[in-house]
Order: C-alpha cells, then sequence, then structure tokens
C-alpha cells in the first residue's frame, strides 16, 4: 500500500462513554452557571441605584433564558431529563417551559417516574394530550399511569384502530411481562420475494425502526416464519430469495413471558431484537435491546431501593414530607429492632460496669456480623433473580455460608482475640471475643440465606428490607451473645 492509499487516522469515531458521561456533566454545569448567574445579575441590579430596575431585570432574565433555551435545543432527549433530574423543582420547571413542546413526550418518556409526576402537574390537558399524541403506542402505555383519565380518553379517541389495539395490547401486560416492553413498530417481509425487492422496499422508509438488526418473514395471516438478518440482505446475490436465506431456528418470546427470563436470553445469546409471537406463532411485535436495558437498569434500582426499605424511586429534590412518606415505614421499623438492641444492652448493665472493655469490643462483633450479613443477601438475592437457585437449594446453601461463616470467624475472630487479649490482657476476654465473633457471623449466614428465601416462598420481593432485618437481627444477636458468653465466663 502506497502513502496515497493509507487510511486516515482523524476519522470520527463513537465516544466513548465516559467521555459521553462528561459531556452530561458539563452541559449540566453550564446550565447551573447561566442561573447562578442569573441571580448574580439580579442581585446587583438590587443594589444599585438606578431607574427602571424592572427593566433590567427582565432584559436580563430574557438574555438568560435564550441562551438556555439556545443550549437544549442542541441536547439529545436523554439529556435533558437527566438535567431535570438534577435540578431544584423551581429551575427545573423553568427549564421545562423553555422546551420546545414537540419534545415533551419522548421527555417525559425518559424522565424517572418521579420527576415525572412534578413536570405533569403543571401541565394544561391540552399540553399533555398532545405530549401523549407524540408518542407510540407502546411508548403511551409506560406514559398512561400517570396521565389524568381524562386526557388518556381523548388521546385514545384519536388514535386510528390498529393504534387503539395496539396500546390496549401493551397496556394489558403486567410490567414485569414481555408485553410491557414490547415495540410494534417492526419490519416485515415475505419468503418468496427476493432480496432485491427487498433493498428496494427498504429505500422506500425515510428511517428503519431502531435496533433493527433483522427483519420478520410473515405468511398473509402474520404466521412468523423465520427472521432475515440484514447482513443477509447485504452479502447474498440479490437474486436469492428471502426463503433461501432466513433462519427458521430464531429466538421467540410470547408477550406473558417474564420479562426477566427475556433479559437473560438477550444477554445470553448476545440478541439485539427478538420477534414476539402470540400463541398462534401470530407475530404482533418485538422486543429490542434498549427496552431490555433499560428494564434491567430499573430493577437494579428497584432492588437497590427495596434493600434499603425505601418504597419507591424518588425525587432528591422531592417536597419534605413525600421524602418523609418514602421513608417512614422501614424507619420505624428499624426503630423498633433498634429499641430491641438497647434493651439487649440494658440486660447487661451490670456484666458492662464490672468490665468497661465489653462496650467498647461489643459494636466490633456487632458490625462485622452485619457486614457479612449483607454480603450474603447480597449473593442470595442476585442469584434469585438470574433464576440460579431455587428452593431446594435452601438447605445447601445454608450449609456452604455456615461453613464460610466459621472459616471466616476463627481467623478474623482469632486476629480480634489476639488484638483483645493484648489490649486488656486477659486470654479468656480473647476467647470469648472469638467465639462471640464466630457465633455472629453464622447468624448472619443463617438470616442471609433464610430471609430472601421465605419470602421468595410467600411471593415477595427478595429485596425488600433484606440488609435492615440483617442489620437488626446481627446487631441484637451479636449483642447477645458477646455479652451473654463475657459474662457466663469473665464475671
Amino acid at each position: 500500500m502506497d502513502e496515497q492509499d493509507k487510511l486516515p487516522t482523524d476519522l470520527p469515531t463513537e465516544p466513548r462513554e465516559d467521555t459521553r458521561q462528561e459531556d452530561f456533566a458539563q452541559h449540566l454545569r453550564d446550565i447551573r452557571e447561566l442561573f447562578a448567574r442569573q441571580k448574580r445579575v439580579e442581585d446587583l441590579v438590587h443594589r444599585q441605584e438606578m431607574p427602571r430596575h424592572e427593566l433590567v431585570e427582565q432584559i436580563v432574565h430574557k438574555e438568560n433564558l435564550a441562551k438556555l433555551a439556545q443550549k437544549l435545543e442542541q441536547l439529545h432527549a436523554a439529556d435533558i431529563a437527566y438535567i431535570l433530574e438534577a435540578l431544584p423543582l423551581d429551575e427545573r420547571l423553568m427549564v421545562w417551559d423553555l422546551v420546545k413542546a414537540e419534545r415533551d413526550g419522548e421527555i417525559l418518556i425518559e424522565v424517572s417516574d418521579a420527576v415525572r409526576e412534578s413536570l405533569i402537574e403543571t401541565m394544561a390537558p391540552h399540553e399533555l394530550k398532545a405530549a401523549a399524541e407524540q408518542l407510540d403506542a407502546d411508548e403511551l402505555a409506560d406514559l398512561a399511569p400517570d396521565l389524568p383519565t381524562e386526557v388518556m380518553e381523548d388521546v385514545f379517541r384519536n388514535l386510528d384502530t390498529e393504534e387503539r389495539e395496539q396500546l390496549r395490547a401493551a397496556m394489558s401486560y403486567d410490567e414485569d411481562a414481555v408485553g410491557a416492553l414490547m415495540d410494534f413498530d417492526m419490519v416485515t417481509v415475505r419468503a418468496d420475494v427476493t432480496l432485491e425487492v427487498v433493498l428496494r422496499y427498504l429505500r422506500l422508509f425515510d428511517d428503519l425502526p431502531d435496533q433493527t438488526d433483522q427483519l420478520f418473514v410473515i405468511d398473509r395471516e402474520d404466521h412468523l416464519q423465520g427472521v432475515l438478518p440484514v447482513n443477509a440482505i447485504l452479502i447474498n446475490d440479490p437474486e436469492t430469495s428471502v426463503a433461501a436465506v432466513m433462519r427458521k431456528d430464531a429466538l421467540t418470546l410470547r408477550p406473558e413471558d417474564n420479562a426477566e427470563t427475556a433479559a437473560h436470553a438477550f444477554e445470553r445469546y448476545d440478541l439485539v431484537s427478538a420477534p414476539v409471537v402470540s400463541s398462534e406463532d401470530k407475530l404482533i411485535g418485538r422486543v429490542t435491546v434498549d427496552a431490555v436495558l433499560d428494564y434491567i437498569r430499573e430493577e437494579a434500582e428497584a432492588d437497590q431501593l427495596a434493600q434499603a426499605g425505601l418504597k419507591e424511586e424518588e425525587d432528591i429534590f422531592a417536597p419534605v414530607m413525600d421524602s418523609v412518606k418514602n421513608r417512614w415505614a422501614w424507619l420505624a421499623i428499624n426503630l423498633v429492632t433498634a429499641f430491641i438492641a438497647s434493651r439487649v444492652i440494658g440486660a447487661f448493665e451490670g456484666s458492662i460496669e464490672k468490665l468497661v472493655a465489653l462496650a467498647a469490643l461489643m459494636p466490633i462483633v456487632a458490625g462485622i456480623g452485619g457486614n457479612s450479613g449483607n454480603q450474603t443477601i447480597t449473593m442470595i438475592v442476585r442469584a434469585i433473580a438470574l433464576g440460579q437457585i431455587g428452593q431446594e437449594s435452601e438447605r445447601r446453601l445454608l450449609r456452604k455460608e455456615l461453613k464460610v461463616a466459621l472459616i471466616n470467624g476463627v481467623v478474623w475472630g482469632g486476629l480480634l482475640g489476639i488484638i483483645a487479649w493484648w489490649l486488656y490482657g486477659d486470654w479468656r476476654l480473647g476467647v470469648v471475643m472469638t467465639t462471640a465473633m464466630t457465633l455472629n457471623l453464622g447468624l448472619a449466614a443463617a438470616v442471609g440465606v433464610g430471609i430472601p428465601m421465605t419470602l421468595q416462598k410467600l411471593g415477595r420481593d427478595p429485596a425488600v428490607g433484606g440488609s435492615v432485618m440483617v442489620t437488626a437481627v446481627t446487631d441484637s444477636g451479636g449483642f447477645f451473645i458477646f455479652l451473654g458468653l463475657a459474662t457466663l465466663f469473665l464475671l
């Protein structure tokens, strides 16, 4: 290859994820700076003695709003959603007012449920109707629970027959079903046409649906016969028939299938899209990888919140009382468990008075037990979510975790026992420390396995309140075990 045939080295490349995240942060900083600058100028104008204060303020305000609107116009809907979630309510609503009306729908879909609620509360019915009409049936189904009934009725009346049926179908499925992730925007072809015909057909589109890695081959009654990968269209002879190159063994989903199971299939087989068929094998939609990723992210966030005892996702700038209502239930439970732990300590006040070292050492036993229990429950909840364990595995997992606890208790409890012996000059205190640590780690292992497995048996989310319950048990149990052993063998 001579010099002029060498490929250029400055070709544009896809931005890396870390670069995109930096861009998000920079956009947010720019907008916050605009708000801060406006406030500084307004404060300065107020301090100056000049005529027409209000006129000057209006000019400054309009100038900043124009810059802000220009900035927002350049951003993707997902970036604007990110910014709205990161702004206090007054600034959030100011930004929302500057967004062009034709972008309202796509932004409402992107923002979190809590922030979406705060935006919808400020919108008039005709604005909500206009925003909803911008969306496809599957997107409208996601937004529908947050819209007033009268708005949804108006939107529904304005849909054509096909869109109404699609909306009904999308709203009829549970949020954890494949049907809730289903997209109706797809390209279908017949098996008896050539690839040349397919190419001519595709050129009629202004844009192909997002994540179109394959076309769906159907008969005249919409029964799925196979899938036609896009690369097969490009690399085969144009005169080849679709039937000759289509894949008949493609993975298919049912709308009632569990969305989590579908997500595992996408991960396992590196899928970009998958057809959704009815019980009669009629093609009714597809699931795409972006919908699956959104579902996985939302489920992961829900599990994190549930483990901390939060009922739902919370707007970080929500009114105080809304945040209080979201958090109070498990705080009340935690208050009860903390009171129980305090009474355990109170029952051994005499022992603590005689041997002050117990007061210094008992938080270590409880703290290590809580950390170990949270490690166990995290592993078990994850395994349940991935479908790796069932009820028949409970005893085997419990034995395994108890063995891990025994080894950790002997090793780390022994180390702490030696340190306690060295600090307080009593080998018996070291033995009590080692024994208490081992027993509390065993208790942590038992509750770490037992709590999520029991919740699963009861049909509840295994992650709900797990960390709170484990900490409560290991605190009270750790105090009781350590102080009880100390009372028996040291006093």
